[in-house]
């Protein structure tokens, strides 16, 4: 018997070492060897099993066939069989397998015998055993046979002992159902197709001949059984037809093997039939009707058998081949029926079509007509498949569709070739056809793509010349851009090889120049786009493959730009990365010294799209050992701090991306240079000097960016600064480490990067793993955010040292255990986190398991015994007093701890669990979750009940109320309520709902985690019973627990187990989520007191889990059996005495259906059912009951969603129509075409009654049907004419009394309407419009026109052709009817949307009609009315719309605006406010006039509303309309001084009094800065501007409401920047201001909304704009981080000796009172549940200081130049110098000893510390600096000792984990940090 691998390795190892004879270098090879081979034994990881394999293989290479020879036989015969023993070990690796049998063929080079002999030792073991084949064994086998060159040598030789064994097995394994639906029915399938087809000579006599057929027999028998449906799992039943038509294909004789291919078409037959294969007969029984066995034979059969076989003849119809006339029908009828495989069926189509392409030249010998003529049955059969599908919901079917159809054509093309048919009519027809689909058909681009090579660019672009603006929608929708950009990918190609034209001397230029003409403007407009969706896509998608195919385009697309136009500096940016990525040209070629001034200007944008493409611009290069130059390590020197703290996550990713490819240009150079120094020759010392210095460069690069990211990770710093701080130590890490990722498939570093690392460690950098640095990220384990600490500790574990240093380790545990304890559940999870952390880091066992002696116990076992100690005494003070417990025992903090420790590190849970901690572990859940949910009853006996519902949130509420009572002395005074929860109330609550999550979570996982590692089930830690009251746990905790917290996260945890359950190969095992599942649907089927299947309960989720765990390739038996249920029960009419208080069974179905069809997990499979479950919920409308209704409507929503697929993202589709027309939508679920009409008719036919008659009725499920309708893809035409039944009763429906209903008819009216019938049905509409005199109905009438309007939209959206007869008949019937528009017509409904009508054929209307109506409009505005009309307001809106449309009529209307009714006024301000004025300079001058003119009296108006309007329609016009715009707006007509100071004095009054709310405030705040902006000069002005400062600083605070912090912004880029113009310099009286403002900005510009940020940062570009006298010019937008230090900048320059500056500069520094942090953090415990956020969380006083630092010391250095800036500075110093000392001394007292301690620990992890520290030491060196400059304050401190103390306290913080910024310690150490000039 073999030796297992472990013993066979000490064997050799001990042979290899006692060896004298071998060489030392044969020995030490080995010994290599044989360590990775150990290595990839060990590892758990695919991909490190294949390295260490590789690495093996190499070298065993190194020894040639003598040295082995040299080895004694048995040391041979060892290695042998360790390496055979190694390549069972890794049976289900085949990559691996095979590097194996590489070392094993080059050991039998030395004794092929030997390696023969050995391998077939071990195959016998398998074929030659008494008992059954077990999975192992076929393992196994499939490895000899397919991976290994010897072995299947030895197959050879026992091939039938193997058919025999396998012929055995099949019928077992299929007749017991623990086996045919697992993996070892599919794997002995697996075995016969691999025997089939790598041992077809040995095999086919056994088919062919007539001796010895029983083994083959009998496999053929069970294989035709499994195919047939006797067998489920539908991956095996697939495999079983390749299996068989393998089988078929060792015919070696033409004629037999195409019998028994005819004779297996039989499939398709319902009776019973008889298979011929050869000599071999089998009798067939179909089982299932699902279409699985068709599909299977056919894929079999194309995909394994020989052309000679598809074409053989029937031989009942010599004319027919099985090719086309056998398979073809069956492929045809699979596509087209509607199975759960329909993808597999187009799969199928895709491989008929590549066999006719293979076998096209033998089919035209065999038939010699041609294949494809036009309009032939077969051509329109394949064009019907592919045209119907291409919308298909069915993952994959669109695709696959797709490539059939360009399969097709190419046979078309080979066949016309053939035949010499030049006309080739087919093209044209389908291009026509193409071109009528909408833009909105993904299908339309992928069959142009298809169509071009045969067409011509040209000639397709002629034909179709709206395929440019095409494009460009596509690109601006997210599922179009992939095909739009594919299209214009394939244009450019056919274009560049039509101008090649097969040559070469083409220069690009020219090239370029014909691309230019084509696609210049197209590409220009879509990169300026102010379409997010349209840049981004047209620059990633269209800019690479433009230049791939054209370099030279660059040149046309850079000359056509401006970098100060809005939208040029990102298109720059985009072009010049895309084309130095693809290309790989430097820079600074293209553009010479202006590259590097644009490129500082999109660095430092305000748009964040702007700076990220000029990063990828800096970093991109196609070569990886480019190494970057020192001019652009400087600018990312100065880029990467500056954006750090972005809002954007996706800025924060690719900038992490950016600036990894950044790091790895410098590794890759700097490790190419390294390289080149160890082989450099004597005389290359030259050349290599500048290389030395990139090498300096590149590393000291990587050495700054490792330090800058610890400066940020401090508390106290923001969120986003941290998380890209973490994002660009990852880069660092990732990049410069030798850390080989076994889970990452690219971007590993390099084998020999050690030797950069230790070139880099000899100068003293990349030191990246010093204990400090392990303090930072500790730290941040207890950061407030779950993303911060889950990425520090992914570092801590991937990259640090192995284990922690002891002192760590000892204060880390003990923190852990406060944190486990703390009822916050923040603080528990960072508590679990650092107990996971500490499993993997710590040396030593944990404390308690150091005196167990039993020597089986890891230290994983010993945490994890610990942990469970912990959760047991949390549940046992739980259990004595709940209360406590949730104070300081709250059991989900030990729950996460031992889910972590279990669950996510690299321990097999065998290793960290035994049998008895296991079940212990198990009751412990099970008690608590008991003990939790009785404590929501309020009563453990009800909840242990059955037959109890669960308790409602009230009683829950009541429940712990009467808890909470019990528990304190005499609780609550009865009868006193109270709105808000009580503290102990949130105590309670939160730590029931969380425990029982996280049992949930913890349970699944664990149950999934031992499934999957159970090798043996005889030794699996889990019974059946365990599994049982595992499963009992999840069903109480979903059916008895309301807090949907607690059921999504037990949902979690459900479904893996029951995936695991239902995936084991135990039958008992998968019957128990069946169970669950039929008790669920039976509690759906009872009559409950209470409801447990309302949105936010258990029940359904409980039925979701077991059937979202369903395996996908199986039939989902389970799935079928719960939809036929629940629509059963759904359908169950209601009793006579139902009651509505009780939850009735059908109501509880519906919404588990809703549930069901929600759920993503489920997907396309639910859509088998959708056409029952949409008539169901449709008919449900109808119900009396309305909670039925409620539900059935939900359903009916959520359905929708589903079916319909994926929503349009574009604003030309408009908000409700999706990507499915409404011929694929019947296609699909044809079931739904009959009711659908049926409803419709119904309902129409119910207005066809008396006129006289009411008709307010309305058919429940009318409008959500036509809602559905029009939400379909409008535009295609439906060329089967199915749908043209829908029309009539859609017109009719315009007749019907219901709103709603006539607008929706109108809607899914041009859904439902091909394009051909548009014009049809416009002139039978308009034939139908009544005269003046005729009576009419209203309501009629008002439908009809809605219906003309939708479908004119319709009709000539993008149409820009010429107007047809039709449509100038239409427009005739219209003008015809101007009554409408009169008094004649008294409804307003009516005649707004005649106006609606017009406004839409405007363009064709003569200039008289719109003339007379225009004025019939005017007096009718002007015409006072005389009482209320329901929707004359509409009308009126409608009628300002189209007046203001004509700037003649709108001045006309505006100009009588003060005598208008206030109705009308509003009206017109509303219509402002659309932006409509702002389009026309000439009437924008007219509007700004008459609002300036009112505004007086629009102040004084009572109405809010009003006043709000029309200050925002003021604010409208008269602001500037582009913030990049250099112009300013003056007024037209300047108020007289009087009016406007009246009118700013009311505007300020209602500021300073705070009326009107927060929208009217920051109208009027907005409106009052503008007037303050065009006030003249006068000494009124400064009191007034004193005023509106005192309310800017009153709005800056960050606990103001946002709108108001937003216009505060504003009203800084509006009035605040003209204050501060150097034309204001003469009035010193403005300094203080000018300070006040600068003030503002600086605390705006550290707002926590980014909007209010982004326009602060516009105020600083204003007046940089400004201060740099570029008026001319746009205004460049600077970024925030570049705006602060811009205005500190301007205070210090004007206002650097005022007496405000100083303080000014103060007040951004954080407090710095050491003592009080002390005081505070030496206080434990939290005092609330939940803890106060700041007001403002992106303020980082610690980053102010550094900002500020560097203008403190400057004002230091200016202390001689002026005598009141002395004083300012003597006052500070004697105000604070003491404190600052003191504050130096107490940092002395708390230095942290030379091991770790709590303390020094918790004041790591407090964020007012960090700030605190950072404010001290600024004022330090501030004072420090003063100390130098100034003698006149030399008394109050020794300035050496200052600088001794300072620099001692920070080169000892520094070594303990606190890092301080650059700036800072520069300035510590004496030196004045340069400060960040803006541009």
């Amino acid at each position: 018997m073999m030796l297992g691998f472990e013993e066979l390795l000490r064997s050799l190892q001990d042979c290899v070492i006692s060896e004298n004879e071998a060489a030392e270098n044969v020995s030490r090879t080995l010994r290599l060897f044989l360590q990775k081979l150990s290595e990839s034994s060990r590892s758990g990881v695919k991909r490190c099993k294949e390295r260490c394999l590789e690495e093996a293989v190499q070298l065993l290479r190194q020894l040639s066939e003598a040295q082995l020879s040299g080895l004694e036989n048995d040391h041979l015969t060892l290695l042998v069989r360790l390496l055979i023993s190694t390549q069972l070990q890794m049976v289900g690796i085949s990559t691996a397998c095979r590097k194996v049998d590489q070392m094993l063929q080059h050991l039998a080079k030395v004794d092929h015998q030997l390696v023969f002999r050995e391998t077939r030792e071990c195959f016998h073991s398998v074929v030659h055993s008494d008992q059954i084949l077990c999975f192992e064994d076929l393992q196994r086998a499939c490895m000899f046979l397919e991976d290994s060159t010897v072995g299947r040598e030895v197959w050879r030789e026992s091939y039938m002992s193997m058919l025999n064994k396998v012929s055995e097995l099949l019928p077992v394994a299929l007749q017991q159902e623990s086996l045919r639906d697992g993996p070892l029915c599919y794997i002995t399938v697996k075995v016969c197709l691999q025997i089939f087809q790598l041992l077809s000579s040995d095999v086919a006599p056994l088919v062919w001949d007539e001796e010895q057929r029983a083994p083959v027999q009998k496999i053929l028998q069970t294989l035709m059984a499994i195919i047939l449906g006797q067998c489920c799992n539908r991956d095996t039943r697939l495999l079983a037809g390749t299996a068989v038509a393998m089988l078929i294909n060792t015919a070696s004789e033409n004629g037999a093997g195409g019998a028994a291919a005819w004779s297996l078409l039989q499939v398709s037959h319902l009776e019973p039939w008889l298979l011929a294969v050869g000599v071999l007969r089998v009798q067939c029984d179909p089982a299932e009707k699902d279409g699985v066995a068709r599909l299977a034979v056919c894929r079999g059969l194309l995909t394994c058998c020989r052309p000679h076989i598809l074409l053989s003849s029937h031989e009942d119809a010599p004319e027919n081949r099985l090719l086309l006339h056998g398979l073809f029908p069956l492929v045809f009828t699979l596509c087209e029926e509607k199975l759960d495989c329909h993808y597999f069926a187009f799969e199928v189509l895709n491989l008929w079509l590549k066999k006719v392409k293979e076998c096209l030249a033998d089919l035209w010998k065999v038939t010699r007509v041609r294949l494809l003529p036009d309009n032939c049955t077969l051509l329109q059969q394949l064009i019907h498949l592919i045209w119907t599908n291409a919308e298909s919901p069915v993952d994959g079917v669109s695709e696959t569709a797709r490539s059939a159809f360009f399969l097709l054509l190419d046979l078309y093309e080979m066949d016309c070739k053939q035949f010499c048919d030049t006309k080739r009519a087919l093209y044209l027809t389908l291009l026509e056809r193409i071109m009528k689909l909408p833009w909105e058909a993904k299908a339309k681009y992928h069959r142009l793509c298809a169509l071009l090579p045969y067409l011509g660019t040209d000639k397709l672009l002629d034909q179709c010349p709206e395929i440019s603006s095409h494009l460009l929608k596509c690109l601006s929708t997210n599922h179009l851009a992939p095909c739009g950009s594919e299209l214009y990918k394939s244009l450019i190609q056919q274009q560049r090889r039509e101008l090649c034209d097969g040559s070469s001397s083409h220069a690009e230029l020219d090239l370029a120049s014909h691309w230019a003409r084509r696609w210049q403007s197209v590409l220009h407009e879509a990169l300026t786009s102010e379409v997010p969706l349209l840049q981004n896509n047209s620059a990633t998608q269209l800019l690479p493959c433009t230049f791939q195919v054209f370099p030279s385009a660059v040149d046309h697309m850079l000359a056509s730009l401006d970098p100060y136009t809005p939208g040029h500096l990102h298109a720059w940016a985009c072009i010049l990365s895309s084309y130095r990525a693809v290309t790989g040209d430097s820079l600074w070629a293209l553009q010479g010294s202006s590259t590097l001034e644009t490129l500082q200007l999109a660095l430092g944008s305000a748009d964040d799209k702007v700076r990220l493409a000029a990063l990828n611009l800096l970093c991109c290069c196609p070569k990886t050992k480019d190494t970057p130059t020192p001019q652009e390590m400087a600018i990312m020197r100065t880029f990467i701090p500056q954006n750090l703290n972005c809002d954007s996550s996706p800025f924060r990713q690719h900038f992490q991306a950016g600036v990894k490819k950044f790091l790895i240009r410098i590794r890759d150079g700097c490790l190419a240079y390294v390289r080149g120094q160890k082989g450099k020759k004597k005389g290359e010392s030259s050349h290599s000097e500048r290389t030395q210095d990139l090498l300096d460069q590149g590393m000291g690069f990587v050495e700054w960016l490792s330090q800058l990211p610890y400066t940020y990770l401090a508390p106290g710093h923001s969120y986003q600064r941290k998380k890209t701080a973490l994002l660009l130590l990852s880069a660092v890490l990732e990049t410069c480490t030798d850390t080989w990722s076994p889970d990452r498939k690219k971007g590993q570093p390099p084998a020999n990067i050690s030797s950069l690392i230790s070139c880099a460690r000899q100068r003293g950098q990349w030191d990246f793993f010093c204990r400090t640095k392990q303090l930072v990220l500790l730290s941040c384990l207890e950061d407030s955010t779950n993303e911060i600490r889950e990425l520090a500790a992914g570092l801590l574990l991937r990259f640090f040292p192995p284990s922690f240093l002891d002192d760590l380790t000892e204060v880390l545990h003990t923190r852990t255990k406060q944190l486990l304890c703390s009822p916050r559940v923040q603080e528990a999870q960072m508590g679990a986190l650092m107990m996971k952390i500490l499993l993997q880091k710590s040396k030593h066992q944990c404390e308690g398991c150091r005196l167990n002696s039993r020597e089986s116990n890891s230290k994983a076992f010993c945490m994890v015994k610990v942990l469970v100690k912990e959760l047991e005494e949390h549940y046992l003070t739980a259990k004595a007093d709940m209360m406590l417990a949730a104070r300081e025992k709250p059991i989900h903090g030990a729950l996460s701890a031992l889910q972590r420790c279990l669950l996510e590190t690299p321990n097999s849970v065998y290793d960290t669990l035994d049998p008895s901690l296991n079940m212990e572990v198990l009751g412990l859940l099970e008690n608590i979750s008991l003990l939790l949910l009785g404590v929501l009853y309020g009563d453990p006996e009800a909840c242990a009940s059955e037959k109890d519902a669960p308790p409602s949130f009230c009683d829950m509420g009541n429940a712990i109320s009467s808890l909470i009572a019990q528990t304190s002395a005499g609780g609550q005074a009865e009868g006193e309520e109270c709105v808000l929860l009580s503290e102990e109330h949130s105590l309670v609550l939160t730590c029931c709902w969380v425990s029982l999550k996280e049992i949930g979570i913890f349970l699944g996982s664990l149950v999934e985690k031992i499934l999957t590692q159970s090798k043996q089930p005889s030794k699996c830690l889990l019974t059946k019973q365990d599994l049982i009251k595992a499963a009992e746990i999840f069903k109480n905790i979903l059916l008895k627990c309301r807090h949907w917290g607690a059921v999504e996260g037990c949902c979690i945890g459900f479904t893996k187990f029951c995936a695991s359950l239902l995936s084991s190969s135990d039958p008992e095992l998968r019957d128990i989520p069946a169970q669950m599942l039929k008790k669920g649907l039976q509690v759906v089927q009872c009559l409950r007191s209470t409801s447990v299947t309302r949105r936010a309960a258990g029940l359904p989720m409980l039925i979701l889990c077991i059937l979202s765990a369903e395996e996908a390739s199986k039939a989902r038996p389970l799935l079928a059996h719960s939809m036929q249920t629940l629509l059963e029960t759904a359908r169950t009419p209601l009793n006579d005495d139902w009651d509505q208080t009780l939850d009735l069974p059908q109501v509880c179905a519906v919404h588990t259906l809703q549930a069901l069809v929600r759920s993503t997990a489920l997907g396309a499979a639910i859509l088998q059912f959708a056409s029952d479950v949409a008539i169901l919920s449709l008919t449900l409308l109808s119900s009396p009951c309305w909670a039925m209704r409620n539900a059935a409507l939900q359903l009916y929503s959520s359905l929708c969603t589903r079916m319909l697929g994926q929503r349009s993202t574009s604003e030309e589709a408009g908000p409700t129509q999706h990507a499915m027309s409404p011929a694929a939508f019947f296609f699909h679920y044809p079931a739904l075409q009959p009711f659908l009409l049926g409803e419709l008719r119904g309902s129409a036919q119910d207005l066809e009654g008396p006129p006289n008659e009411a008709k307010l009725h309305l058919k429940p499920s009318l409008y959500p049907i036509l809602t559905l309708l029009a939400q379909l893809q409008p535009g295609v035409q439906d060329s089967a004419e199915t749908l043209s039944d829908f029309l009539p009763p859609l017109l009719q429906l315009s007749a019907s009394p219901i709103y709603s209903v006539r607008m929706m008819a109108s809607k899914a009216l041009v859904a439902m309407t091909p394009p051909s019938e548009y014009m049809n049905i416009l002139i039978n509409l308009t034939s139908q419009l009544p005269s003046p005199q005729q009576q009419c109905s209203h309501n009629r009438l008002h439908g009809q026109l809605l219906q003309i309007k939708a479908i004119l939209e319709r009709a000539l959206c993008g149409n820009s052709s010429a107007p047809s007869d039709d449509l100038f008949e239409v427009l005739s019937r219209i003008i015809a009817s101007l009554w409408m528009v009169t008094e004649a017509q008294r409804c307003p409904l009516v005649r707004a949307v005649y106006l609606d009508v017009v406004d839409a054929l405007r363009r064709f209307c003569c200039e008289t009609y719109l003339s007379d109506l225009s004025s019939t409009l005017l007096r009718h505005l002007q015409t006072p009315q005389q009482s209320l009309q329901v929707g004359v307001s509409s009308f009126h809106e409608k009628a300002i719309h189209f007046l203001c449309a004509d700037q003649q009529w709108a001045c006309k209307i505006w100009e009588n605006f003060s005598s208008a009714s206030p109705d009308l006024r509003l009206t017109l301000v509303a219509w402002v406010l659309d932006g409509q004025s702002l389009r026309q300079t000439g009437l924008k001058e007219v509007v700004q006039r008459v609002l300036q003119a009112n505004l007086r009296e629009a102040l004084l108006s009572r109405s809010v509303e009003y006043c709000r309007s029309y200050l925002a329609a003021l604010v409208a016009v008269m602001a500037r309309g582009d913030t990049a715009s250099s112009q300013r707006v003056v007024l037209l007509a300047p108020l007289e001084e009087p009016v406007l100071l009246e009118c700013l004095d009311l505007l300020l009054r209602d500021l300073e009094d705070q009326r009107g709310g927060p929208e009217f405030l920051s109208q009027a705040f907005s409106a009052a800065s503008l007037l303050l902006s065009h006030w003249p000069q006068s000494s009124l002005k400064i009191s007034m501007i004193q005023r509106w400062c005192g309310i800017l600083e009153c709005l800056w605070a960050p606990d103001v409401p946002e709108v108001l912090r937003i216009a505060c912004a504003e009203a800084l880029c509006v009035a605040g920047a003209p204050l501060m113009s150097h034309t204001m310099k003469e009035y010193s009286t403005l300094v203080p201001i000018m300070i006040r403002l600068i003030n503002t900005g600086l605390y705006l510009l550290q707002d926590q909304s980014q909007e209010v940020r982004i326009k602060a940062a516009c105020f600083a570009s204003v007046l940089h704009h400004a201060r740099r006298g570029q008026s001319q010019r746009n205004v460049y937008l600077m970024q925030v981080n570049q705006a602060l230090p811009f205005l500190l900048d301007v205070l210090l320059e004007e206002c650097w000796d005022a007496p405000g500056t100083l303080e000014v500069l103060m007040c951004h520094l954080p407090q710095s009172d050491l003592r009080s942090v002390l005081r505070q953090a030496s206080v434990e415990g939290c005092s609330s549940l939940y803890e106060q956020d700041e007001a403002n969380v992106f303020a980082e006083p610690s980053v102010m200081s550094v900002h500020v630092l560097p203008y403190l010391l400057q004002m230091a250095e200016k202390y001689s130049q002026s005598s009141s800036l002395a004083r300012s500075l003597n006052s500070w110093a004697q105000d604070n110098a003491a404190q600052v000392v003191d504050g130096l001394a107490v940092c002395k007292e708390v230095q942290p000893a030379e091991s770790l301690t709590p303390l020094w620990l918790a004041l790591l992890v407090d964020p007012r510390f960090h700030s605190t520290l950072c404010g001290l030491l600024t004022r330090a060196a501030f004072l420090l600096r003063l100390l130098k400059t100034s003698n006149c304050i030399q008394h109050l401190c020794d300035p050496l000792s200052v600088n001794t103390h300072l620099q001692d306290v920070c080169s000892v913080l520094t070594q303990n984990g606190v890092h301080f910024p650059s700036a800072l310690t520069a300035a510590v150490a004496g030196e004045l940090p340069l400060r960040q000039s803006a541009q």
